[in-house]
Order: structure tokens, then sequence, then C-alpha cells
């Protein structure tokens, strides 16, 4: 776990000057929202206007590039992977201008709501349907949320991608495993 903490604590300070500070997603943002769970890398969401000076920042530390795009880039140094997923369109641009700091062991560290976690893990499992890993985060995120999620704006992220369904669905475990 230390190297992982230094790798993190490298990056924020790398990070400093960005447009807007990037804020944590993915596995590690979770435990801000009280879900706990193994990751093997680190995961920021970065303001677009920002992605060729990370770029040249995460190359500069070492971290080769595994894949760029227009809406993430992937890096990898040795066995330590720092995924940076970018905001250009208004929701996501929202969400990280709205991402909450922590006072952390690793520094202030910026941290996406809940709610923009788990629309964001909706979109990768749309994208992608194999990553069941997401979906248990989004449940275990309804689970620990419960009762303090802006349901409005969950419902709004499934509306979003036609699977109000999965949420009912979701909602119903949820409240099985409660009583």
């Amino acid at each position: 776990m230390s190297r992982l903490v230094e790798q993190i604590k490298q990056a924020l300070a790398a990070f400093a000057g960005c447009k807007t500070p990037p804020a944590l997603i993915g596995g590690l943002a979770l435990a801000a929202h009280q879900v706990v769970r193994a990751t093997r890398d680190v995961d920021f969401l970065a303001d677009a206007d920002d992605a060729g000076r990370l770029h040249d920042i995460l190359l500069g530390l070492g971290y080769r590039c595994v894949h760029r795009s227009e809406d993430a880039a992937n890096y990898q140094r040795d066995d330590e992977g720092l995924d940076l997923l970018y905001a250009h369109r208004p929701v996501a641009r929202r969400l990280l201008g709205e991402a909450s700091e922590r006072i952390t062991a690793l520094g202030t560290l910026r941290v996406i709501s809940a709610e923009g976690l788990i629309g964001f893990k909706l979109q990768a499992l749309v994208n992608n349907p194999s990553r069941t890993r997401d979906l248990d985060d989004i449940r275990a995120l309804l689970r620990a949320q419960r009762g303090k999620l802006n349901m409005a704006e969950v419902r709004g992220y499934f509306a979003l991608f036609d699977r109000t369904e999965w949420l009912d669905e979701l909602l119903a475990q949820v409240a099985d495993e409660a009583s």
C-alpha cells in the first residue's frame, strides 16, 4: 500500500497548477463513500483542457502512455497504473467542479460525489458489460449511501443510458438486504 500512497502523493504534487485540480474516481474514491475494495491503479477525472499538460507531466514522472484519446488516457510505470478520464461534457465538468476536498493522510484530495461515481461506473458497464466489478461497486455505493444519495441525480444517469430497470432491480436488492 505504501507504494500506492507515494504514487498518489507524487501525482497530486504534479497536478498543482491545473485549470481545475483532478478529482479521484474509481476504486480508491469508493473509500471516501464508505466502500472499501482492493485496486491496483489510481483513477482521476481531469479537465480536458489540461490533457496535454498532464500527459507531459506523467511522461516526465516516468510513466509510459498505454492509451490516449479525447476521452481518456492510461499510463503505466513499472507495476503502477494511473488512468485519467477527461471531463469535456457538461455533466462531467459539473462533477469535476463539484468534487469535494477531503483531508487524508495523503494530503488534500478532491473526490467525486457518490452519485457521480455511480454515473461513471454505469457508463463503464454500459460500454463494456463484462466489467462486473463496476456493477458490484454501484450496488455497494447504493447500499453504503442508502438514504443519503440524491436519487433524482442517480435516476437521471440510469435514464441517460436507458437502464432505469437496472436501477429499480438494484434498489430492490438493496432494500431486501436491509430488511
